[in-house]
C-alpha cells in the first residue's frame, strides 16, 4: 500500500516508527557517546515497538554487540547527523538567532537538553500524533525545558507556515531551521517544493537552514527495501513503499539556491569531520553511495 494524501500515524505505525527508530539511534547514540539524549530510551520504551527496544538493549547487554552490522552503521550515521545538528543549532543560538524551527521533528528533544540563550523559542512541527504522545510522555518523565517550546501539530502536506505563524512565529526575525530525516521522500515532489518556498520566503536575512536528503538512486532504493525487509521479518508490517512517495524529487541544493540560500552539500565523511569523528568509522565507497548527502546554507540578503 502506497502514501496517500492525508495519511496519518503515531509513533508506532507507517513513517511514525521513522521517528522512532531515530530515538533509538539516539539512545545508542548516548551509550556510545556519540550523541546526549537522556530521554531517547524512555521514548522508545513507551512507543511500544518491542523489535526496536531489543535493538537498544542488544546494543548494550549482547556479547556480540547487537550483531547486525547493517542495523548499527544506519544507527550510528542517524546518531552522528543527530550530533551534527544538536552542534548547529547551538552555533546558531550563540550567534544571536532567537527562533529554531524543528520541521517533522518526530521525537526529538532538543528543547529539553541543549544550551539556549535566555528568550529562544523552538518551534516543533509534526503529526499531531507524534507531538501529543512525545508531549505526554516527557510531562511523565518531569523533563524540564531549556528554551520556550511551541509545539505545532500539523502535517507538512498542509498549511504548516500558517499554524506556525500562528504561535508566535516572526518572519522577519532570522531563523535557523532544520529537517531532520524528512526530505528523503516522506513528503510528495509538489509538497516538498511548496515547503522549501514558503521557507525560504518565511527567513529573513541572516537565517540557517540544515538537512540531510538522497536522490534515491536505484542503489540507494535496493538498499532501502532490504534494510526495511529486515524489520519485517521481525515483525512489523511495513515496506518502504508505505514510508515514501515514489517520484522524481528535484535537487535540494538546487533549489535552495534557487532561492537565494549560499549552501554546502557534504558527505557522510565530511560529516563525520565537522563532529570530531573523522577515521572512527571507515567509510567505504559503497557507503557514500547509499547514505544521504548533508546540506547546510545561509541566506545572507533578501
Amino acid at each position: 500500500m502506497a502514501r496517500t494524501d492525508g495519511d496519518t500515524w503515531d509513533p508506532a505505525t507507517s513513517v511514525g516508527m521513522t521517528a522512532t527508530f531515530g530515538a533509538v539511534a539516539r539512545a545508542v547514540g548516548t551509550n556510545k557517546g556519540l550523541i546526549n539524549d537522556p530521554f531517547a530510551d524512555p521514548l522508545v520504551r513507551a512507543a511500544g515497538v518491542d523489535y526496536f527496544v531489543r535493538v537498544i538493549e542488544d546494543e548494550q547487554y549482547a556479547a556480540d554487540g547487537g550483531g547486525d552490522p547493517v542495523m548499527y552503521g544506519m544507527l550510528n550515521i542517524l546518531a552522528v547527523h543527530g550530533r551534527f545538528l544538536d552542534e548547529y543549532l547551538t552555533t546558531a543560538a550563540r550567534d544571536g538567532i532567537r527562533q529554531a524551527v524543528n520541521l517533522g521533528c518526530g521525537l526529538d528533544t532538543r528543547a529539553y537538553r541543549l544550551w539556549w540563550p535566555p528568550g529562544t523559542t523552538v518551534y516543533e512541527c509534526d503529526q499531531p500524533g507524534v507531538m501529543d504522545f512525545k508531549s505526554q510522555v516527557l510531562r511523565e518523565l518531569g523533563g524540564k525545558l531549556t528554551a520556550h517550546r511551541c509545539a505545532v501539530a500539523v502535517d507538512l502536506r498542509d498549511d504548516w507556515l500558517s499554524a506556525l505563524c500562528r504561535v508566535g512565529f516572526d518572519p522577519a526575525q532570522p531563523t535557523v531551521w532544520i529537517a531532520e530525516n524528512l526530505l528523503v521522500g516522506y513528503l510528495p515532489p509538489d509538497a516538498q517544493d511548496r515547503l522549501l518556498h514558503q521557507l525560504s520566503a518565511s527567513s529573513a536575512a541572516g537565517s540557517r537552514f540544515a538537512a540531510d536528503h538522497m536522490p534515491w538512486t536505484d542503489v540507494q532504493l535496493q538498499e532501502g527495501r532490504a534494510f526495511i525487509e529486515g524489520w519485517r521479518q521481525e515483525g512489523l508490517d511495513i515496506d518502504l513503499g508505505k514510508l515514501t512517495y515514489s517520484a522524481e524529487f528535484g535537487s535540494l541544493p538546487e533549489n535552495l539556491e534557487a532561492h537565494g540560500w549560499q549552501i554546502a552539500d557534504q558527505t557522510l565523511i565530511e560529516l563525520l569531520s565537522n563532529v570530531g569523528l573523522a577515521g572512527r568509522r571507515r567509510v567505504s565507497p559503497h557507503d557514500l553511495a547509499i547514505t544521504p548527502r548533508y546540506v547546510t546554507a545561509r541566506l545572507a540578503q533578501r
